[in-house]
């Protein structure tokens, strides 16, 4: 599977390969027009050196007792010469050399001009009406060397120019992509309720349309929402009334058979009745939660709240639960009438599917950490993540809607809070637990005894 690779990443290597090819490109033009100045200089220094010194060669040679016989010219020190020289005349024959020269690399008949052997470059001029010819070499070694150190010259700036471009590269493209990353940095510290559309002002033309189409998107996912929960609060409130007054009717009912069996069919149609009556309730508590208006204006204690809630609970689950709360006030800003539909929902479900055998403890720490912990089978990682969903349960044979941890889930995302579900519980070997910080200020380390 392949991995999504860093545009940064892809534009500062490729921008900084193109750099380098062009520069290398670059280098090698610079050196072929470096290489061809370079010959001109040297084929010019060849034909000054041989005009310069034919002259004297002439006179030397015409002073002399007799024309024929070679001679060498001196040296006033010892020195290495890069251009040598030999004079001859029409016939070929040597009449004066430089003292490093070596007559088996010229040509034993001069020829005026530039000429090349393997090894060297040479240059002839005449004089005496073409009596007296003055070949000058050079080494070609001598100019590839003179080629290669200009090469060189070239190409060590490049060791410095690559870590400079790639950085300065780098540089450039983190800079023009950082409206792109801020756009990516604001989607992602959006909450799951949070569908306004994204500010796009400041990112580049290229990634406008882009910005569009999240808008569009966003925006038709808010309609959608908003009319699930408008449906979803509006049919729970419809049903309430006409499921109020069925169930009332069927009490009456039931007060007014004789027959045992049809009391018993009446009672069956009256708990029906009644579940409907409370899968009505979660309706409405859901789509509130959803809704928004989680968080309050002011911090409120909400110590109190759970304790009213927890009494509310003992006379259906006596000797069951044990709460413990702090000494001081825990406040939140989260909505009193939220956090009472929550802590609600987390006890309900905590004594729907835990063991009968084994209590319910409802913890409130000091920096805010509330926790419902109940015995049980342990439930599966997999299922942990569906509980949150609707109408989701696990394997239990207890009565239930499935929308008791969906519910407490969209309460705590409404108000910027995660709510944690672990199974085991904290220091059991078994059971369930839910855990979320009202406060914003960490999980306390208690664990449930």
């Amino acid at each position: 599977m392949s991995r999504n690779r860093s545009l940064q990443k892809r534009l500062g290597i490729g921008l900084t390969l193109g750099a380098t090819l062009l520069w290398l490109l670059g280098v090698a033009a610079s050196g072929l027009v470096a290489q061809h100045e370079m010959n001109e200089v040297f084929d010019s220094a060849l034909e000054e050196t041989a005009q310069r010194i034919l002259p004297l060669a002439v006179t030397d040679i015409l002073n002399r007792d007799t024309i024929t016989g070679n001679q060498t010219a001196p040296a006033l020190k010892e020195h290495d010469e890069y251009l040598t020289y030999v004079v001859r005349d029409r016939q070929g024959n040597l009449l004066l050399q430089s003292h490093d020269a070596n007559p088996d690399i010229f040509a034993e008949l001069p020829r005026e001009g530039f000429t090349n052997t393997t090894t060297h470059r040479i240059y002839v001029a005449s004089a005496v009406s073409d009596t007296l010819y003055i070949e000058v070499a050079e080494p070609l070694a001598h100019r590839r060397e003179a080629a290669l150190e200009a090469g060189l010259a070239l190409l060590v700036p490049l060791i410095v120019l690559i870590p400079v471009s790639l950085f300065g590269i780098w540089w450039v493209v983190r800079l023009s992509l950082r409206p792109v990353i801020e756009f990516q940095h604001s989607i992602e510290a959006r909450g799951a309720s949070d569908l306004s559309p994204v500010d796009k002002d400041a990112l580049p033309e290229e990634f406008e349309p882009t910005a569009v189409a999240v808008n569009r998107l966003l925006e038709r996912l808010n309609r959608a929402l908003d009319a699930e929960r408008s449906f979803t609060a509006n049919s729970a409130h419809e049903l309430r009334t006409p499921l109020a007054t069925a169930l009332a009717k069927v009490q009456r009912l039931k007060t007014q058979l004789e027959d045992n069996r049809l009391r018993e069919n009446v009672a069956e149609i009256e708990e029906a009745l009644h579940g409907l009556s409370t899968l009505s309730g979660k309706l409405l508590e859901l789509a509130k939660a959803e809704g928004g208006g989680a968080l309050s204006q002011k911090p409120h204690d909400l110590v109190p709240i759970l304790a009213m809630i927890t009494r509310d609970f003992e006379p259906l689950a006596p000797g069951r639960i044990r709460l413990t709360l702090p000494d001081h006030e825990v406040n939140s800003f989260l909505d009193p009438d939220a956090f009472a539909i929550l802590a609600r929902n987390l006890i309900e479900n905590a004594l729907k599917h835990g063991s009968m055998q084994q209590p319910v403890d409802i913890i409130m720490t000091d920096d805010g950490s509330v926790r419902v912990c109940n015995g049980g089978d342990i439930v599966p990682p997999e299922q942990l993540t569906l509980l949150r969903n609707r109408f989701s349960r696990y394997d239990t044979k207890s009565a239930g809607s499935g929308l008791g941890l969906a519910i407490a889930d969209a309460i705590a995302s409404g108000a910027g809070m995660t709510l944690h579900l672990r199974s085991p519980a904290t220091g059991r070997a078994d059971g369930f637990e839910a855990d979320i910080n009202v406060t914003h200020a960490g999980r306390d380390s208690g664990q449930c005894t």
